[in-house]
């Protein structure tokens, strides 16, 4: 006689939809790319003049659609209040409900103040409604000390590195996802964001006109201390796991180890991530390569952090956690799915545009108290190409 025992598993669909990969891309970009504009603005560097006012029209956009990215996400965007009428400060996700809006807030006064300048220059300009639409945004003709600049801007730093903190640890601290429960994950975080806003502030400098070489050299500078640094900590990780130091690590490696698309996907994201340093480091020592080849590293840089967090948080989804093999996943065509990442891209385009439309950033001198474009600019080169890239507004 013989007896068989059957176990029946439920299969669970995934709880995080591309709207969270989304969210975490974005919000990177948001607190990585104010790091970056902080030399110029915080710290008054001439040098990193172009730099900052690039990277502060990529913060500023990439912090106006992350929130709309995570409402999404949260499938019934009404509920969000939720979270302020039950708040629950044990729970990460419930920290970053009151530190986004912080952010949020901190990052538009301090773009403001950098941009007031600027706009009250652009509300004597007589050129119609553009003139007029300047001046409500700068509220007046009084002055702001070069103090509150430097708290506002120390204010956006505090709420970035807040930012940094929640969005890293919300992930890591699932212990039911070995491949999410690992203290390197969020270092890899902050590493592929800063990658990613390099790349931004790149292709922005191409696109925009202005095409700095200072930016250009800069970004590629930090670009491949960055890629050292995400090498050195995907190494780390796998090390750990390969050595059974961390049970999480090596609990996480064992359950992919029968998958050849997880190989695959680690093959190629390692190619992509050697290729990035190898060719940003070859680019940043000519002039010309840097010049030339900038914009497409940029979109390199732009495609490897969005990648690293799709792996991470939709392809680690596939992994079963109450029984063997892995759960397909396709992207489905809807809001969801393909609809919802072209329409998420489409927004951070329009805060782009209205930007460009409404704000000359580019002759925004980053100081609250001078009322008049700077004298010189940063180069002789960046300001042919600027005039040359978008007359009306630079």
């Amino acid at each position: 006689m013989s007896l068989v025992t059957e176990v029946v598993v439920p299969r669970y669909g995934i709880a995080w939809y591309p709207w969270a990969v989304q969210y975490f891309f974005l919000i990177a970009l948001s607190y990585t790319s104010l790091w970056v504009a902080a030399p110029g603005i915080i710290l008054g560097k001439q040098h990193w003049l172009a730099t900052s006012r690039l990277a502060l029209l990529a913060c500023v956009s990439t912090t106006l659609v992350a929130p709309v990215a995570l409402l999404a996400d949260l499938h019934q965007p009404l509920r969000f209040w939720h979270f302020y009428a039950h708040p629950t400060p044990w729970s990460w996700m419930s920290i970053g409900s009151f530190l986004l809006p912080l952010h949020l807030a901190a990052t538009l006064l301090l773009a403001w103040l950098a941009w007031r300048p600027a706009l009250k220059t652009r509300a004597q300009a007589g050129d119609g409604w553009f003139s007029r639409i300047a001046g409500w945004i700068a509220w007046g003709d009084w002055q702001v000390s070069r103090k509150i600049m430097v708290l506002a801007g120390l204010a956006a730093l505090a709420t970035s590195v807040g930012m940094m903190v929640y969005t890293g640890a919300e992930v890591a601290i699932v212990k039911g996802r070995p491949l999410w429960h690992t203290v390197w994950l969020p270092f890899m975080f902050v590493a592929t964001g800063t990658i990613g806003a390099c790349g931004l502030i790149l292709v922005l400098n191409r696109i925009s006109g202005l095409r700095s070489p200072d930016t250009n050299r800069q970004m590629l500078a930090i670009m491949v201390g960055a890629c050292v640094a995400a090498g050195f900590i995907a190494l780390t990780w796998f090390l750990d796991g390969a050595n059974a130091v961390s049970g999480s690590v090596a609990a996480a490696l064992d359950s992919i180890d029968q998958s050849a698309a997880w190989r695959s996907t680690a093959i190629e994201g390692g190619i992509a991530g050697v290729l990035l340093a190898v060719l940003a480091f070859l680019a940043r020592r000519t002039p010309g390569r840097r010049r030339a080849f900038g914009w497409m590293l940029g979109l390199l840089a732009l495609h490897v952090a969005w990648m690293f967090r799709w792996v991470v948080l939709m392809n680690v989804q596939t992994v079963a956690r109450n029984s063997a093999g892995f759960h397909d996943y396709h992207v489905a065509f809807g809001s969801y799915g393909l609809t919802g990442i072209i329409g998420i891209f489409g927004l951070w385009l329009t805060a782009l545009l209205l930007i460009e439309l409404l704000v000359p950033w580019r002759e925004a001198s980053l100081d609250p108290q001078r009322d008049a474009p700077p004298a010189a600019p940063i180069s002789n080169a960046s300001v042919s190409a600027a005039s040359q890239g978008a007359p009306r507004h630079g």
